[in-house]
């Protein structure tokens, strides 16, 4: 019998990561509970226990060089590998400005935790997910980081100008080719994968779609099989445009 998955979910202790880590709890991976607070991970991995699955909460501000660095030292100290990574943290600071009126520090703010951050997190998990058999590392980006969707003026997302946002998940998705293609002879899968537009947190619940709907894609990257694609982006009804 195989041991089970180590899979790390960022910003699991609410809304979409919950529902990644849940579901993916539920297929008999350990879940390590990524949390900025230690004590809303916590609670997130104790309710998910209560469902029987094995959660484990792990303090991580996916900004802190520190942090980041005392989370990978932990798990590797105690798990020895990871085989998945779901970058799932991520902020949206803006509400209605125009592009014109966003101001530069928003861009950086937003970046730091969209782009900068996963790079920082995946270089430092990199070495443990090479010890996995066969790693799955998933980014969670959008349909609004797309050029091709939101460029149509006719598109669903054309009337969400979020200049910080969208640049951060446009570049997400540049950066989620760059590891595949740096990766791609290895085991090693890394794709990019847009929930749709969801009701959580970000945007005042104000999404068609649920946290556990919205889990769907990135759970279905993460478990992929040994041909399974990397460098793509994927909704849960397919591929998405760049």
């Amino acid at each position: 019998m195989s041991e089970p998955k180590i899979a790390l979910v960022t910003g699991a202790n609410k809304g979409i990561g919950y529902e990644i880590a849940r579901g993916l709890g539920a297929t008999g991976a350990t879940v390590l509970i990524g949390a900025r607070d230690a004590a809303r991970g916590t609670a997130a991995a104790e309710k998910l226990a209560a469902e029987g699955i094995t959660a484990v909460p792990v303090e991580l501000d996916v900004t802190d060089p520190v942090s980041v660095s005392a989370a990978a030292a932990r798990i590797g100290r105690e798990f020895g590998r990871l085989d998945i990574l779901v970058n799932n943290a991520g902020i949206l600071l803006e509400r209605g400005q125009a592009p014109s009126a966003v101001p530069v520090e928003m861009l950086e703010r937003t970046f730091a935790t969209n782009v900068f951050a996963v790079v920082a997190v995946t270089n430092a998990l990199l070495p443990l997910i090479r010890r996995a058999p066969a790693g799955r590392i998933v980014n969670m980006s959008s349909g609004l980081g797309s050029l091709g969707i939101t460029s149509d003026p006719q598109g669903p997302y054309a009337q969400f100008p979020l200049l910080a946002y969208n640049a951060s998940k446009s570049a997400l998705n540049a950066v989620t080719v760059s590891f595949a293609n740096e990766l791609r002879a290895t085991p090693i899968r890394v794709n990019a994968a847009d929930p749709g537009y969801c009701a959580t947190d970000m945007n005042g619940h104000a999404g068609p779609r649920s946290p556990e709907q919205g889990a769907i894609a990135a759970i279905r990257l993460a478990t992929l099989p040994p041909d399974g694609p990397t460098a793509g982006f994927f909704s849960e009804d397919g591929a998405e445009p760049w």
